[in-house]
This record gives structure tokens, sequence and C-alpha cells, in this order.
């Protein structure tokens, strides 16, 4: 037996149809609006608009424990389709300073608190992702141990807001 020997397929071809020339009117107009996302203008305008001060709750998936957290934003920088997030977290009774990015393509955010010591739910070398915004995100605990926990914030806390001003008429 040759293995060299060549290989017979038939091939099965099906008619082309016509081409239909109404098809290749020039110039080729589109209907309806064309969408332009410019995700590196979106980071300068969340950068502008977005809140500085966040409160919420954190809840361990280990103890079910919830702890009170504030978020409060110092410095929000557009870089490129980033938007730099650095300020303090309370959580609890602890303060720690975090450094974040929030990805304005996808709505992603990474906060990293950097304190040393943590609540007992927390563990230092941990992050929030967040693939919602801010809203919420989930603690990546450093260790598999360590089944982590949910953030949840909004962007206002009780007591922050300014007094309404009632008319006097």
């Amino acid at each position: 037996m040759d293995m060299n020997a060549p290989i017979e397929i038939p091939a099965m071809f099906e008619p082309s149809l016509p081409l239909d020339a109404s098809a290749l009117q020039e110039p080729f107009q589109l209907e309806g609006l064309v969408e332009r996302f410019d995700p590196i203008a979106r980071a300068a305008n969340i950068a502008m608009s977005m809140p500085r001060e966040w409160c919420g709750s954190y809840l361990s998936f280990t103890s079910g424990d919830s702890i009170d957290v504030k978020l409060t934003l110092a410095s929000v920088q557009p870089i490129g389709q980033m938007v730099d997030l650095r300020g303090t977290m309370q959580i609890g009774d602890i303060s720690t300073p975090v450094q974040g990015n929030l990805n304005a393509s996808s709505d992603q955010v990474d906060l990293l608190p950097l304190a040393n010591q943590l609540p007992d739910a927390l563990e230092s070398g941990g992050s929030y992702l967040g693939l919602q915004g801010m809203d919420l995100s989930s603690w990546e605990a450093p260790r598999l141990t360590n089944r982590g926990g949910s953030l949840s914030l909004a962007p206002s806390c009780p007591g922050s807001e300014a007094p309404a001003v009632r008319a006097l008429w």
C-alpha cells in the first residue's frame, strides 16, 4: 500500500446566484445613529462628577458580621481611560488609606486598603473588586482560607447632606 498516493475527494459546489447590482449603490449610507464611545472622555467626566463620600457596610461571608464603612475620596484623577482613586476608608473603628482604579470602559473598580491592621473580617494584602462601579464590591482575600465578603456602598452618607432651606412666605 502506497502511503504517498493522492486522495481524491469529489467536491460539491452549489451554483452561485447572480449578482444583484442594486446592493452596490454608491455612496453607501447607514441608516440610524452611530454610537461613539470615548472611554478617555468618560474617565474625565467620571473624575469631575464622582461623589467624594460613600457610605455602606461590609458583610463577612465567614462570620456573617456586618461592619459600617465610610469611603472618603481625597483625589480622583483621570489617567487615560482609568480613574485613579485615593483617599481613606473608615472600616468600623479602623481608618486606612486606600488606593484604587476605576476603568471607565468596563466600570471595574479595584480598591486596596493600605493599613497593616484591618478589622478581623479583613486581612492585609486583600483588595476590593467591583464589577458594577462603586456600588457593590467583593473582598478578595490574600489567602484561600478566607471566604471574603461583600462591600455595599452608596454615594450619600446620612447626615452629610445639607439641610433643606425652607422658604418664608
